[in-house]
């Protein structure tokens, strides 16, 4: 399948948000049998950034391999260091130079790695780059997570936490990734975190969408138009989307993971 969007131009921030699937002992959908196609779709798109969810440290590593020396990740497993599952943000390092990194855990104690107090059994977290664009001369600031999938309230605040990690960025550039197992424009997810604030759905501001609008989690099916959205980009009112995408890409019919990548061509306003 060809590239939706491809390499960003110097004036523009290509975006990816991404949930890996992580290895799981999915039949038929092993990670080594999935992994030729999530390098064929990475190489063909080469995003300036990717939000991922989910990756486990051995798959991220795999990942840079296939990506190669041009692109690093941050980001620490939700049980601490290379343990559980990451958010991890990889990016351009011939483009991006990283000038703050941080860790958050989604709880009333978000410095406490691995800690839960919503309700939720398994750890969340929330991983923050703030990045130099060596060819625009701009700052931005890339904000990702992975919500809860069981527990609504845990949901909540933590898009609340994300509202007040945005806001506490004040008025530097700022991009939202996630798989937030929450729909678009029905969840309470989605309302604290665009009615609530200056944040932007970049799939439903883009100037043009270039593919139908997928439900996010194929679960290695055939997408379905109109279906949930629950992987979005989020933007402040720094960046125009120009291009939107949700890509249903495969390889001899087998795709890179359950969900669809979600990805949009910034330009700064």
């Amino acid at each position: 399948m060809h590239a939706p969007i491809g390499p960003a131009p110097a004036d523009r921030l290509h975006v990816m948000t991404y949930n890996l699937r992580f290895p799981a002992d999915d039949p038929g959908h092993y990670w080594h049998e999935r992994r030729p196609a999530m390098a064929a779709l990475l190489n063909r798109e080469r995003p300036t950034v990717i939000g991922t969810q989910e990756g486990r440290h051995r798959q991220l590593r795999d990942i840079a391999a296939d990506l190669g020396p041009g692109y690093t990740w941050l980001g620490v497993g939700r049980e601490g260091g290379s343990h559980g599952e990451f958010a991890a943000v990889f990016h351009d390092t011939g483009r991006l130079d990283t000038l703050e990194y941080f860790d958050l855990w989604l709880s009333d104690t978000p410095n406490v790695i691995g800690s839960t107090t919503w309700g939720n059994r398994t750890p969340r977290m929330a991983t923050w780059v703030r990045f130099a664009d060596r060819l625009s001369g701009r700052q931005f600031v890339i904000i990702n997570t992975h919500l809860d999938n069981h527990v609504e309230y845990a949901r909540r605040r933590g898009a609340e936490l994300l509202a007040e990690t945005v806001a506490a960025f004040g008025d530097l550039p700022t991009v939202v990734t996630g798989d937030f197992n929450s729909a678009a424009e029905t969840g309470d997810p989605y309302t604290r975190l665009v009615s609530e604030t200056t944040l932007t759905d970049a799939w439903l501001a883009a100037e043009r969408q270039l593919t139908p609008a997928y439900g996010t989690f194929g679960d290695y099916r055939e997408p379905t138009v109109g279906g949930r959205r629950i992987d979005w980009i989020l933007t402040s009112p720094h960046f125009t989307a120009e291009l939107a995408a949700i890509h249903p890409s495969q390889v001899d019919g087998r795709y890179p993971s359950d969900h669809l990548p979600v990805q949009a061509l910034l330009r700064w306003t």
